[in-house]
C-alpha cells in the first residue's frame, strides 16, 4: 500500500499531526486552497502556566479571499514577540534550547508559506519522522476540481491507494467513491498521549514544540500512530453523536 497524506500547511502543529505524518509514504501540502479564518494555518496554542494561550501570525488583509500560498504577514515585529512568548511558555523545560533552535530555523524564512512548511518539516526532522517520504505541493500539480473529487484525484496523481486523513474529512468525503476507484480511506486514531508538563497542565493539544522542549530526543516515544477504517470510524461517530 502507498499511503498518502494531504493537509494544509500549519504553524507548528500539535503532536497528533505528526502521528499522521509517521504513516505517510507521500506527503502533500494543500497550499493552493483558500485560507480559512480561525483555522490552524497561522496559529497554535502554547501553555501559559496551567492555562493555554494562542500564538498567531497576523495576516495582511486578514488573509481574506487569499490562497494559503499567497498569504503575507502583517509587519515584522511578530517574530520577536512569538519567540518571547514561546520562551516564556517553555521556561524551565530541559530541552528548551532544542525547541527554540527549531523555531529559529523555521522563522528564518521570509516567505510565509515556506515558514509554515518549515514549522512542520523542522520538528519532523528533529524527531526522525518521514525522512524518506515524498513531499510535494498541490500548487505544483495539475489537478483541478473541488471537494472530495479533487482529494481523490490528488491521491491517484501521487500513485496512492490509501488515504490517511484527520476527522474533519468525514463531513465531505464520498467514501464509497474512493473504494470504487481502489483507494482505501483510513482515519487517524490519535493516541493523545501526554507528557510531563507544568503542574495543573496535562494536554496534548498544544504545539509540538512543547513536546520537544520537555522530552527532547525522547519526544517521538510519545507518538503512537494508528488508524481505523472509514466504516468503523463512521460507526463510532454515529454511536457517540
Amino acid at each position: 500500500m502507498t499511503a498518502i497524506v494531504i493537509t494544509q500547511p500549519m504553524l507548528f502543529p500539535w503532536p497528533g499531526f505528526f502521528e499522521q505524518l509517521m504513516l505517510a509514504d507521500s506527503y502533500i501540502y494543500l497550499d493552493d486552497t483558500q485560507f480559512s479564518k480561525g483555522s490552524f494555518t497561522n496559529r497554535i496554542q502554547l501553555l501559559r502556566g496551567s492555562d493555554r494561550c494562542w500564538m498567531t501570525i497576523p495576516l495582511a488583509g486578514k488573509g481574506t479571499f487569499q490562497k494559503i500560498s499567497e498569504l503575507q504577514a502583517a509587519g515584522d515585529d511578530w517574530k520577536q514577540s512569538h519567540r518571547a512568548l514561546l520562551r516564556q511558555s517553555l521556561l524551565g523545560a530541559p530541552y528548551i534550547d532544542d525547541a527554540l533552535s527549531i523555531f529559529d530555523k523555521a522563522y528564518s524564512h521570509s516567505s510565509l508559506i515556506d515558514l509554515l512548511i518549515a514549522s512542520i518539516e523542522e520538528p519532523a526532522r528533529y524527531m526522525g519522522i518521514g525522512l524518506n517520504r515524498t513531499i510535494s505541493k498541490t500548487s505544483e500539480m495539475d489537478v483541478t476540481g473541488t471537494s472530495w473529487r479533487r482529494v481523490l484525484d490528488i491521491v491517484q496523481h501521487a500513485g496512492g491507494d490509501e488515504y490517511l486523513t484527520g476527522h474533519g474529512a468525514a463531513n465531505y468525503l464520498d467514501h464509497s467513491a474512493f473504494e470504487a476507484e481502489g483507494v482505501q480511506v483510513k482515519y487517524m486514531n490519535y493516541s493523545r498521549t501526554t507528557w510531563p508538563q507544568p503542574a495543573g497542565a496535562s494536554t496534548p493539544y498544544v504545539s509540538v514544540l512543547d513536546l520537544i522542549a520537555r522530552m527532547g530526543p525522547e519526544a517521538r516515544s510519545c507518538l503512537i500512530p494508528a488508524t481505523v477504517a472509514w466504516q468503523d470510524f463512521l460507526k463510532e461517530e454515529t454511536v457517540t453523536s
